[in-house]
């Protein structure tokens, strides 16, 4: 969990906050006891960023250099067998 600062003890410690999320430790701070904001190193910024902008598969496949591959019907006729429930 990451150590929480009160928005006036963050502002008189703002160069603390700001070595310690560059060193990997995200920094909460609140303002009137509510949770506010969290500093963090900008690759961790850049890192959680990328992942909200992850790609569906849908979109990977519909923007792939093979969408437009037609594939042929592959499937296979077999026997059906009885079951008893």
């Amino acid at each position: 969990m990451a150590p929480t600062w009160k928005l006036a003890e963050a502002k008189a410690k703002f160069s603390e906050i700001v070595r310690l999320a560059g060193e990997g430790l995200p920094q909460q701070v609140t303002v009137n006891g509510r949770k506010a904001v969290v500093v963090v190193a900008v690759d961790e910024f850049n890192r959680l960023r990328a992942l909200g902008q992850a790609r569906t598969l849908h979109e990977l496949l519909s923007h792939s250099p093979l969408n437009r591959l037609e594939l042929g019907s592959m499937s296979v006729a077999s026997p059906v067998r009885e079951v008893d429930l």
